[in-house]
């Protein structure tokens, strides 16, 4: 019974898996032979859609999608307000007859035009400029998003402006892939390879997020107006015992994985693992690595599934980088390798010379991109949510360094001096019983401080914050690892031209650039003051808040590197300044308002109400003939308390006025250190706000 239960599950999962999407397996059904081939190799190889088969292939989409219950579709897009739009058109036409006919054309298919007045642009339009684009990508499959009582076909898309400028994320991403993927298929001719792929960059990326009761959420409005608690005490017991992380995972919250991972395998998202993370009422979801662009876009499925599945557990998921202070923060660990035009995995280190010359090359050239560039990796990570978390528990530091391990290291530090002759052997690592057999040791350990580690066979940018779209921070990744692979392949094939030995040529060129990019690579512990001063001393940026980071996005070196691989012309960039910026600033305005109306609308009346309890408690026992000492030191603390939360209030009141944020921080850090000194000393049937301790375990 229990083999045949299991081939059920087998056969249901495998049944389930990519069920809601217009895959190449459902194209190969449903399409001429023709029109399969042509949009094979538009998936595969990049380009736009063959004009000659859209209407087929836009029928073909249409009769799936309503077979799947669809009535409406929409063109699925990433503008620059961090999140994903969607504009929804019923299949319907009108028969002339007094009916209707279920029609969708090519040309609605391949390009849409939503209004582009009400989104960010950074002044590349008008606000009466009202026209934008959406144009299909097919790279990334149309899918079935459910709905309640019927279901709509979503179609991934660009979204750019009347002149073509790029209004979203993805149009980036694109243009940057496309232009690593030339640099590699360069480095790939001057190794030799047989080329049977165009060269594409993968991802996995881990999604940190943390679930409490929807009762719990419904009484905060700072969570819901700003997705962090604004006020809170840190309770007595969090995450000390580091007993949470890896735990068994509680039967509501495992029924709200389950329900994820069926949503995302009919999505055809490989969600692969599931688990507790450090802090109590935190959760990781990871994925298998998959194309760069597909990858992203599960992503954004993903998040908005969490939201949608934790509502019908009566859960709310926080994707917040740090929505409880003193907790660990959440990120979005960005799991980033590149595939070359043979097909393997230039990250991977082979077993014979030829794939360890293309592994040593591939690694040196990140190593010179991420020093060059380490300004704009920490600028395409900088968000206000993000400032609350890098430097503190399980996130890195807003110094960008790279993690290579003692073996790599080793054997850049003999290139460094001219051959590297021999390697560190990983050897094994002795379990200490007899029972378990011993285990192969990697090629590097893992190092959960450092902000770009490599782990095997890919590099981990563990900076990313866990709300943001990944799509920015691999814009730059692609953009600075073309740069980096052009240079070292321009010099390589102006040696190859000058007839000189590769080999010796590529050593030359490998021992060169470490010794000009050395100062990145830092193996020991991110988070210590002596690192920080260390970094400075090697003349590493510290960016530490977000407006400090973002002007790497202004400088002359950054507009000269995004033109010259066509990713982003120099007004887009800047305009992605300007948008992220005003965001940053948007953000403080309105956590300043939503702190001061709870803190003058509930804390400060608790805090009052209170005070006239504990001033009637000391006047009856006074009256009574004895002596309330206890009594009168606290209301002598309330009363202070509720003072400084007064003063609190009116900082901030002067702080919105004057629009200044970096006041608004420093006013909302004042009026919640009384708010959480009161938290300690008023009774519990008094305080009017959801503590961390229930939010955090009573789930």
């Amino acid at each position: 019974m229990a083999a045949k239960s299991s081939k059920k599950v087998v056969s249901a999962v495998e049944a389930m898996y990519g069920e809601n999407v217009f895959s190449l397996n459902v194209m190969a059904n449903v399409l001429s032979k023709k029109a399969f081939a042509s949009i094979s190799k538009t998936i595969n190889d990049g380009g736009a859609l063959d004009p000659a088969i859209a209407g087929e292939v836009a029928a073909a989409m249409k009769d799936w999608a309503i077979s799947k219950g669809a009535t409406h579709f929409c063109h699925w897009f990433q503008p620059l307000t961090g999140t994903t739009a969607e504009k929804h058109d019923s299949f319907i036409s009108p028969d002339g007859n007094g009916g209707v006919k279920m029609e969708f054309s090519a040309k609605e298919l391949i390009q849409g035009e939503p209004d582009a007045s009400s989104f960010p642009s950074g002044g590349l339009r008008a606000t009466f400029e009202a026209r934008g684009y959406t144009a299909w990508d097919p790279t990334s499959p149309a899918f079935i998003k459910e709905g309640e009582d019927g279901t709509t076909l979503c179609i991934p898309t660009v979204f750019c402006g009347y002149h073509g400028e790029a209004l979203d994320k993805k149009t980036p991403l694109l243009r940057s892939s496309a232009a690593l993927a030339k640099q590699m298929d360069r480095a790939g001719k001057l190794f030799g390879v047989k080329a049977v792929t165009k060269a594409y960059a993968t991802l996995g990326p881990e999604q940190e997020y943390f679930l409490i009761d929807k009762s719990y959420y419904e009484q905060r409005l700072d969570l819901i107006q700003t997705g962090r608690t604004l006020f809170g005490r840190k309770p007595a017991r969090h995450q000390q015992m580091e007993d949470h992380y890896f735990g068994a995972i509680r039967p509501r919250i495992l029924a709200f994985m389950e329900d994820l991972d069926q949503e995302l395998w009919k999505l055809g998202a490989p969600a692969k693992t599931r688990h507790n993370e450090v802090a109590p009422a935190q959760f990781e979801i990871a994925p298998i690595y998959e194309r760069l662009n597909l990858a992203i876009d599960h992503n954004l499925m993903c998040m908005e599934l969490m939201r949608q599945i934790a509502d019908r557990h009566g859960l709310v998921c926080l994707l917040h980088e740090k929505p409880f202070a003193g907790v660990n923060g959440s990120g979005k660990h960005n799991n980033w390798s590149v595939v070359g035009p043979d097909g393997k995995n230039w990250l991977y280190p082979g077993s014979s010379p030829h794939e360890n010359a293309k592994f040593l090359f591939t690694l040196i050239a990140i190593i010179k991109a991420v020093d060059t560039h380490a300004d704009l990796l920490r600028a395409s990570v900088a968000s206000p949510g993000n400032d609350h978390r890098l430097g503190a528990n399980e996130a890195p530091p807003a110094i960008i360094s790279v993690f290579l391990g003692d073996q790599l290291t080793d054997i850049i530090e003999q290139l460094e001096k001219g051959e590297a002759k021999s390697a560190k052997s990983g050897g094994t690592i002795a379990i200490g019983a007899d029972v378990i057999p011993t285990l192969p040791r990697d090629a590097t350990d893992r190092n959960r401080t450092s902000p770009f580690a490599f782990t095997g066979n890919k590099f981990e940018f563990r900076a990313l914050g866990s709300n943001m779209n990944p799509a920015a921070a691999n814009v730059v990744l692609n953009t600075i690892v073309a740069e980096a692979i052009d240079e070292l392949a321009t010099q390589l094939e102006a040696d190859v031209k000058a007839k000189k030995d590769f080999n010796k040529s590529l050593q030359a060129l490998l021992s060169a650039t470490i010794k000009k990019h050395k100062r990145v690579v830092f193996n020991g512990d991110n988070y210590t003051e002596e690192w920080h001063k260390e970094a400075e001393r090697r003349g590493l940026p510290n960016k530490k808040t977000t407006p400090e980071a973002l002007k790497a996005y202004e400088a002359e070196k950054a507009v000269t590197l995004f033109e010259k691989y066509a990713v982003l012309t120099k007004k887009e960039l800047l305009s992605r300044y300007e948008i992220y910026i005003h965001n940053y600033k948007s953000v403080l305005s309105y956590e300043a308002e939503c702190a001061k109306t709870i803190a003058s609308t509930q804390i400060f009346p608790a805090a009052v109400e209170y005070q006239a309890v504990l001033a009637s408690t000391v006047k009856a026992v006074d009256e009574a003939g004895s002596k309330a000492a206890s009594a009168k030191d606290v209301l002598g603390k309330v009363s202070k308390l509720a003072d400084d939360l007064a003063a609190g209030i009116k900082a901030l009141e002067d702080a919105i006025e004057s629009h200044n944020t970096d006041k608004m921080k420093a006013s909302m850090l004042q009026t919640r250190a009384a708010a959480d000194e009161l938290e300690a000393l008023l009774p519990a049937d008094l305080w009017p706000l959801p503590t961390y301790a229930e939010m955090l375990f009573l789930y």
